[in-house]
C-alpha cells in the first residue's frame, strides 16, 4: 500500500486537523461509551439494592429504590460525558453546559415553563369537561416508580422530583448536548449544506431519536411518538437559540414532574407515587392522550405552540434578537492544535457571530 493510499484510508476514519475520529465513528464510539456507562450504573444500582437490609421499612426501601434508579441514570450520564471528553475532545460548554448567570436564568425560565404548560393542559381539559378533580395529595396504588404507600407524601414527591432531575439532565445531554451538536457539526459545510440546513437536519435527527427513544413506554401510540418528537423540536430550539441546554433541562424536569405529580396525569405512560391533584379523565384519547398522558393527545400540541411562543419571547428579551448560535455547530475543541494560544473559545465564536456595531 502506498503512503498516499494509507493517508486516504486513514482519512476515512480520522480527522488529522482535529485529532479525533470522524463524526460517524465518534457516534459509534459514543454508543459504546453510553452502553458501558449504563452497565456500570446497573451494576452499581444492583450492589446498592443488595446491601439494603431485607427488613427495611417503607421509607428506607423508597430511598434505596430511587437512589438505585438514579445511579443507573448517572452511569449513562457518565458514558455521554466520557464520549464527549475523550473521543470528541469537547469542553462542557460545547454541550451547552456552563456556570454563567445566563445559564441559570435560562434554567429558571425552563423550570417555570415546565409548570405553566402542564397547567394550561389541565385548565383546558377541566374547562371542556374532560376531567374532574377527585382529591388532593393522593397516593397511587400501583406507581411505576416503586415508592410504597407507607412513605410520607412530601418525601415521595421529593424523591420523584429527584428522579426526574436525573432523567431530564441525561436526556438533554444525550439528545441535545451530544447528538444534536455532533450532527450539526457534521452537516455544516458537507456537500454545501449551510448553517441553517445543518441545524434543521440536526433538529430532525435528534428529535426523531428522542421520539423513538420512548417507543417502548407503556401505552405508547404513534401520535404519542410524533408529539414527543415535536417537543424535542422545542428543546432543540432552546439550545440553538441560546447555545445552552439550560432551558431544555428545566422544561424537561418540571414538565414531567408537573404532569404526573402536580396535575395527576400519567407522563409518557408512567405514573408516580403521589399526586398533589388527583383527577379522573374522560373524553377521546386522541385529544387527552388517555393512559399515556397528555403527551399522547392533540391538546398537548396547543401547549407546544405556546411553549415556542414563550421561548421566542424569552430569548428576544434576554438576547435582544432571535438568531441561531453558530457555536453549536462549530465548537471550540479541547486540546486542539494551538489550544490555549489563539484557538478560539466558544465565547469567541459567539462574539464573532454577533452583528457588528461599527
Amino acid at each position: 500500500m502506498s503512503p498516499s493510499e494509507g493517508r486516504g484510508l486513514r482519512g476515512v476514519f480520522w480527522n488529522d486537523r482535529e485529532r479525533r475520529p470522524r463524526a460517524p465513528w465518534r457516534l459509534a464510539l459514543a454508543l459504546v461509551a453510553l452502553l458501558g456507562g449504563g452497565v456500570g450504573g446497573v451494576l452499581g444500582a444492583s450492589a446498592l439494592v443488595a446491601l439494603a437490609p431485607g427488613t427495611a421499612g417503607a421509607t428506607l426501601t423508597a430511598l434505596v429504590t430511587v437512589a438505585a434508579r438514579t445511579l443507573q441514570i448517572a452511569g449513562f450520564v457518565a458514558g455521554v460525558l466520557a464520549a464527549a471528553w475523550l473521543v470528541d475532545r469537547r469542553r462542557l460548554s460545547d454541550m451547552g453546559l456552563d456556570r454563567s448567570p445566563a445559564w441559570w436564568a435560562d434554567l429558571a425560565f425552563g423550570l417555570a415553563l415546565g409548570v405553566a404548560l402542564p397547567g394550561l393542559v389541565f385548565a383546558v381539559e377541566l374547562a371542556v369537561g374532560f376531567l374532574r378533580v377527585t382529591g388532593t395529595v393522593v397516593a397511587r396504588a400501583d406507581p411505576t416508580l416503586a415508592v410504597g404507600p407507607g412513605v410520607a407524601p412530601a418525601l415521595a414527591l421529593a424523591l420523584t422530583l429527584a428522579y426526574f432531575v436525573g432523567v431530564g439532565v441525561f436526556e438533554e445531554l444525550l439528545f441535545r448536548g451530544y447528538l444534536l451538536t455532533n450532527v450539526a457539526e457534521g452537516l455544516a459545510g458537507w456537500r454545501g449544506i449551510g448553517l441553517g440546513g445543518a441545524f434543521a437536519g440536526a433538529t430532525v435527527v435528534s428529535s426523531l431519536a428522542f421520539g423513538v427513544g420512548h417507543g417502548l413506554n407503556p401505552n405508547v401510540t404513534v401520535l404519542a411518538l410524533v408529539n414527543i418528537a415535536l417537543f424535542g423540536g422545542l428543546f432543540a430550539a432552546s439550545y440553538l437559540l441560546t447555545g445552552r441546554i439550560a432551558a431544555a433541562v428545566g422544561l424537561h424536569v418540571t414538565w414531567n414532574f408537573s404532569i404526573a405529580s402536580l396535575f395527576g396525569f400519567p407522563v409518557s405512560g408512567f405514573t408516580t407515587p403521589v399526586t398533589v391533584v388527583a383527577v379522573e379523565q374522560s373524553g377521546p384519547a386522541v385529544l387527552t392522550g388517555g393512559s399515556f398522558g397528555p403527551e399522547g393527545g392533540l391538546i398537548a400540541l396547543g401547549a407546544l405552540v405556546v411553549g415556542f411562543g414563550a421561548l421566542a419571547g424569552w430569548v428576544r428579551w434576554r438576547e435582544g434578537e432571535l438568531r441561531w448560535r453558530e457555536s453549536v455547530a462549530r465548537p471550540a475543541l479541547r486540546g486542539a492544535p494551538g489550544d490555549g494560544a489563539g484557538t478560539p473559545t466558544r465565547d469567541d465564536l459567539e462574539r464573532a457571530d454577533e452583528p457588528s456595531t461599527e
